[in-house]
């Protein structure tokens, strides 16, 4: 069923970032994906902004513990999938962070990639 393919990118993709795998997750992206991402103002439009936005990262920022996509909502119309979701990232020390998320993906020789995410923090 497509809508279970869809979800299985999304779910994927963070279980890739869990890992620390960027390859991982840029193999999930279409090459002209574009992102807003929760933390930067800037639309991301390339590999290598999103490189960029990755390693500004603190490295002595909070400590994730974990993040887990939930309460989705995903549509499929052809070969264009809506997936919308909950992201909650948790943290060693304080409360975790909601990020209301929407991301499109496109079929693509038989593969759903994601071609634009956006990130919203609750």
């Amino acid at each position: 069923m497509a809508r279970e393919a869809v979800w299985a990118v999304i779910t994927a993709m963070y279980d890739a970032y869990r890992r620390g795998d960027r390859a991982g997750i840029d193999r999930l992206l279409h090459p002209e994906a574009t992102i807003w991402d929760s933390v930067d103002p800037v639309l991301i439009t390339s590999t290598a902004q999103l490189d960029k936005v990755r390693d500004a990262r603190p490295a002595d920022g909070p400590r994730e513990t974990g993040v887990a996509a939930g309460d989705e909502v995903v549509d499929v119309w052809g070969e264009t999938a809506l997936a919308r979701y909950l992201l909650r990232v948790d943290f060693a020390e304080g409360e975790p962070e909601i990020v209301r998320t929407t991301a499109v993906l496109r079929l693509v020789e038989g593969e759903w990639l994601i071609v634009h995410i956006h990130e919203n923090t609750i």
